[in-house]
């Protein structure tokens, strides 16, 4: 009951619905970089990848917009450092070129994989308040999705 409250309570309030990651993302870059890396067999690789794609002919995964916030790898590790989280701690500065490399493939050059949408790239190599300013620059077109791919 509660989660269909929920459900319901957000659908009411906004069609637009936001997510940090998507099933895209964990198969395009992280499922991605693990096998790449050699940490994931190929036989995982394989399953997972079939896995994939049945549930992207068999369910509504689409997504209207992708919001790519464009950050460099050692900005990332700067933040992760000032953050000061301990999961975080061990996260090497090369793991964040690799995830980067791998989403400037797929968003930027489309060189990786398809992608299904708009994409609004913003940099994002500033802070808070830069951050601030930029999203209110690109509200309409975030919370509004009818658009055409740009970099900002």
């Amino acid at each position: 009951l509660q989660r269909c409250l929920i459900k319901y309570f957000i659908l009411q309030i906004s069609p637009v619905r936001m997510m940090e990651r998507s099933i895209h993302s964990a198969k395009y870059i992280f499922v991605e970089n693990l096998y790449r890396s050699g940490k994931m067999p190929e036989v995982d690789y394989v399953v997972l990848s079939e896995w994939f794609d049945w549930i992207q002919n068999n369910t509504d995964v689409s997504v209207d917009l992708i919001v790519y916030l464009q950050t460099s790898p050692k900005v990332c590790y700067e933040r992760l450092k000032r953050r000061c989280r301990e999961e975080e701690k061990i996260i090497p500065l090369e793991y964040l070129e690799a995830i980067h490399q791998l989403y400037e493939e797929w968003l930027i050059k489309h060189t990786l994989f398809k992608v299904s949408c708009p994409v609004l790239v913003i940099g994002a190599d500033h802070d808070m308040q830069k951050m601030i300013e930029k999203y209110e620059e690109n509200r309409d077109q975030i919370l509004s999705p009818c658009n055409m791919q740009q970099h900002l």
